[in-house]
């Protein structure tokens, strides 16, 4: 499997070093780009000279979230009184993925606050998205929507993979796109094969971790093997997201690259 192209998550790997550390170990280690969830404790021209300095592609940041443990820890996309801080994130992280060269803004869908309903939250976050697709008209910034499993995020308000895809159709897939997880899909829905399969005209980036523990791929259940054959045999020319806690080191645990994904 030569087609497949994984970039480094630096919230998630790497972390036996500081952040700004971590572009040049994944350099060394064989990335060409990475990911990660929030560039904004940083200028955004010395992230970008991080990059570069290193030879690698920034292909995705997250717009922002609320802190650990409050109602916004995951985003702030469907909640009807925030609609302000939303506006303001999307555009903030439009501006730091254009400074970044991210091909991707992943708006951060959030938990259906307390005392909402789902329906009427779901509403404000569809409204929401339409808005931040326009914004995002013209930028070259496409926006990835992320249903979240239940178990880590119970509440989220995207459901599945269906929900998330029937919102990118029905705000313009000319600027908007589905993230897959294949953590979150083995948790809530299984059958990752058929699933990916029928998303994958929605689906414009991939990240993976195993289950249970969200270490690296081969530590857990997923048959990673055989899921990589049928993401290269679909043509899917995107990368690969490596959203996951090393079991043990960063760099001892990237065996399952050769391994799995040849």
């Amino acid at each position: 499997m030569t087609n497949l192209r994984f970039a480094a998550n630096l919230k998630w790997l790497f972390t036996e070093l500081p952040f700004v550390e971590r572009f040049d170990a994944a350099a060394r280690a064989g990335f060409a780009a990475v990911e990660y969830a929030s560039p904004y404790e940083y200028e955004a021209r010395r992230l970008r000279a991080l990059l570069d300095d290193a030879g690698l592609e920034q292909i995705l940041i997250n717009t922002p979230m609320g802190p650990a443990g409050s109602p916004t820890r995951s985003g702030y996309a469907c909640f009807p009184d925030l609609a302000g801080e939303y506006r303001d994130g999307v555009l903030h992280g439009l501006e730091y993925a254009t400074v970044l060269g991210a091909r991707f803004l992943h708006v951060v869908g959030g938990i259906v606050p307390e005392g909402v309903s789902a329906e009427r939250a779901f509403a404000r976050y569809v409204a929401n998205i339409a808005w931040a697709a326009e914004q995002a008209r013209g930028t070259g910034v496409w926006l990835l929507l992320e249903a979240q499993n239940k178990r880590d995020a119970p509440g989220f308000v995207l459901r599945s993979q269906a929900h998330a895809a029937a919102v990118v159709e029905a705000v313009g897939d000319d600027v908007v796109g589905q993230l897959m997880d294949f953590y979150h899909v083995q948790i809530d829905e299984g059958d990752l094969v058929r699933t990916f399969e029928t998303h994958y005209d929605t689906t414009l980036h991939l990240q993976i971790a195993d289950v249970p523990g969200r270490h690296e791929p081969g530590t857990g259940e997923i048959a990673y093997a055989t899921l990589f054959r049928a993401v290269e045999a679909s043509g899917y020319d995107g990368w690969i997201g490596c959203e996951y806690q090393p079991a043990t080191g960063t760099t001892d645990g990237l065996t399952w690259m050769k391994e799995l994904a040849g």
